[in-house]
């Protein structure tokens, strides 16, 4: 891949406001040149777009997607790849839970590997979350996955992702909402794809309210969808992990 490689960077965004014009800074202030971001809003009710298309007017490396609202997670990443002008992509959380002063690493290293993953388990990673419950789930979903998948990735459920952008046209991105990533690292893997991890320790959001689960029993709802992708990757049975939200 040439040095000077466009680098679009997937911002998926739904209620982020307070959040998504330091994200944007931040991403390209790690980044500096041949940089451009993404972001692509489900419609937020608190204008999250809206400051997004601000940003966007004083700054050609910024462009805005609107969707309409529940589309979902994979769907936003899959629209933003196919708006992405770069050879190399990439996506990432929007509430500060993933440093975007790890993007110049992972680009490094797609000079020589398909796929990056941002890690919590390998090296100096960490998952300092505030709810452990999260961190719990996250550490036996990541497990079971291993165990019954295989290969070289610790971390099946990461959502920190670059990649030359046609690995990920040629492999697409099912439907779902974290268990996408689950079966497209899979699959990558065992269609000899190179896959490599970088260590990210990963810290509460910076503001706004977490789109995960609250309860154990939401915990439950939510964590079904992982087992269940997972053991359908396992067997091969090539089905979809989840329908669109």
């Amino acid at each position: 891949m040439p040095e000077g490689a466009l680098f679009s960077v997937i911002l998926p965004t739904f209620n982020e406001r307070q959040n998504i014009g330091p994200l944007i800074g931040a991403v390209l202030g790690a980044l500096r040149e041949n940089v451009e971001v993404v972001v692509v809003d489900d419609d937020s009710p608190d204008g999250t777009g809206d400051v997004a298309a601000a940003i966007c007017e004083g700054d050609p490396r910024v462009r805005l997607v609107r969707r309409r609202r529940g589309l979902g997670l994979a769907s936003a990443i899959r629209d933003g790849v196919e708006a992405a002008r770069g050879d190399l992509v990439a996506w990432m959380d929007c509430d500060f839970s993933m440093p975007p002063a790890a993007l110049p690493a992972m680009r490094k290293a797609l000079d020589s590997v398909d796929i990056v993953v941002g890690s919590r388990y390998v090296g100096a990673a960490a998952d300092r979350r505030d709810d452990r419950r999260a961190v719990l789930g996250s550490r036996l979903i990541n497990g079971f996955a291993r165990r019954l998948l295989g290969g070289t990735v610790t971390d099946f459920t990461s959502g920190f992702i670059a990649a030359r952008k046609d690995a990920v046209t040629r492999l697409g991105i099912r439907d779902g909402y974290g268990e996408y990533c689950i079966d497209l690292l899979a699959r990558a893997e065992r269609a000899g794809y190179r896959v490599a991890e970088i260590p990210y320790e990963c810290v509460p959001r910076a503001a706004g309210e977490s789109k995960t689960a609250t309860s154990w029993s939401g915990y439950l709802r939510r964590g079904w969808p992982y087992i269940r992708t997972i053991v359908q990757t396992w067997r091969g049975d090539g089905r979809e992990a989840r329908p669109a939200r």
